[in-house]
């Protein structure tokens, strides 16, 4: 039998536990999920006058906010309602904000005192005005997308929100992209309609996600491991794993697939990936994620979503949020900024469709 080289799971829990046993001291993160959870409620119901004032009610005056392109940073609660919330509850009126995932927890990699909360699901309205120089359809319409937001004296002080705008863009009828390598149709919540914790969760269960989701980052960072694509991401995967991908890329289901419609791809498009760089890494109960800015750069050295290779590093800005089912991932939701990639390899994605099909 061959000998494979040990994995970070092999050597047991028993130290990470510990280490993270010390720093979560038995907080439950209850008031900052509630505080977020006011906050949805209190955007949802808002007037688009009425929104600079929920943002100061529920978040610092210097809150620091990162979305994906064309918005990236913006600085201050009140820039934040005027670029980002305003217009969109403009265009995407009667917004509902319908939350499928709902964590929070304490970053691992940075004090004990940073907590962070994360949500995910889709922001439902009527699209009803143009929005970036999308045309609108007067339909129903869905934004997904998932925020971390970090949670310090009763407010919120910064935001990593991502949202998948070429899906919008596809609901409107102007698709960006060439043919998906595997298929975009829904991306609903988490199979076991679990994802909401709103009540304190055992210690035990997030430390093992956080493992796990640990264990499948280091195997991302050995793409020569010796073993095929398919044994690698079954340490870490369970056969039956969905990776709920974006929009131009799209979802795929069993490992089989999942290494044929886009890790394998992926791996074949790229070289000099750069080590992974979180901002924040956490997990809570079954549930865990990260986010980068960017979280990796690579070089398209071969062709990538019907593309060719432009041998010009790009940015990654990624949000990967996880299911553990036992003690292997089961579903991972991911956001990439693809209009931000594109546009450093010289292609302006957005304004080049909304330039051609909107009148």
């Amino acid at each position: 039998m061959q000998n494979y080289p040990k994995h970070p799971t092999h050597f047991g829990l028993a130290p990470l536990v510990k280490q993270l046993t010390t720093m979560a001291n038995i907080v439950t993160f209850q008031t900052e999920k509630k505080l977020v959870s006011a906050f949805h409620s209190a955007l949802d119901s808002a007037t688009q006058q009425e929104v600079p004032e929920v943002i100061s009610r529920f978040c610092t005056a210097e809150l620091k906010w990162r979305g994906f392109h064309p918005f990236n940073e913006i600085n201050g609660a009140e820039q934040v309602a005027r670029q980002f919330w305003e217009p969109l509850k403009s265009s995407l009126t009667n917004i509902q904000n319908r939350v499928d995932v709902l964590f929070a927890g304490q970053n691992s990699l940075r004090e004990a005192s940073d907590v962070w909360v994360v949500s995910m699901g889709h922001l439902m309205g009527l699209f009803d005005r143009p929005w970036l120089g999308i045309r609108p359809t007067g339909k129903l319409a869905f934004l997904h997308y998932c925020a971390f937001h970090k949670v310090a004296g009763g407010k919120i002080v910064e935001t990593a929100m991502y949202f998948d705008i070429p899906h919008l863009m596809v609901q409107a009828g102007q698709n960006p992209f060439p043919p998906q390598t595997a298929a975009h149709l829904v991306q609903p919540g988490p199979m076991p309609h679990d994802g909401l914790l709103l009540t304190e969760q055992p210690i035990e269960e997030g430390q093992k996600t956080l493992a796990v989701i640990n264990a499948m980052i280091s195997d991302l960072g050995q793409w020569d491991s010796g073993l095929s694509l398919e044994d690698e991401l079954a340490r870490t995967w369970h056969q039956d794993m969905i990776w709920w991908g974006p929009e131009g890329i799209g979802a795929t289901y069993t490992i089989e697939r999942y290494a044929k419609q886009h890790s394998g791809p992926f791996r074949a498009a790229f070289s000099d990936r750069s080590k992974t760089n979180h901002i924040c890494r956490l997990a809570e109960g079954h549930y865990g994620g990260f986010f980068g800015w960017p979280n990796f750069t690579a070089t398209p050295s071969g062709g990538f979503m019907g593309m060719p290779a432009t041998g010009k590093p790009g940015e990654f800005r990624v949000i990967d949020i996880y299911r553990r089912a036992g003690d292997k991932l089961a579903e991972n939701w991911i956001f990439i900024d693809l209009l931000h990639f594109w546009k450093g390899q010289g292609v302006d994605i957005l304004e080049r469709t909304t330039g051609i099909e909107t009148p």
